[in-house]
């Protein structure tokens, strides 16, 4: 399985495809309470007072935690739901096991 390496110049739709290709689970990425557009970049979207940065990803992270991380790196609010878009992922299981379910 890949890692996913991520900065402020990552395209929300490159994000999202990048991380169907590698764990198959579906990545939301919102923009305040909408979603946001895919030609935005995670810096375009920022919210507070993030620090901006650089994210390696991989597989075995766990869903409440790349939330996190997300948030305080990007200022972007994320969720991961299943492979078919239909629920939110549980918070204590990897994002790979999340394309599983």
């Amino acid at each position: 399985m890949a890692d996913l390496n991520l900065n402020g110049r990552t395209k929300v739709k490159t994000l999202k495809a990048e991380f169907k290709k590698n764990w198959n689970a579906t990545l939301r990425v919102y923009n305040g309470v909408k979603f946001a557009d895919d030609d935005a970049t995670l810096a375009s979207i920022r919210k507070g007072d993030a620090k901006g940065g650089e994210l390696k990803v991989a597989g075995n992270i766990k869903v409440g935690t790349f939330e996190t991380k997300m948030e305080e790196i990007f200022g972007v609010k994320v969720q991961v739901a299943n492979s078919n878009d239909t629920e939110l992922a549980d918070n204590n299981i990897t994002i790979a096991a999340a394309g599983r379910e």
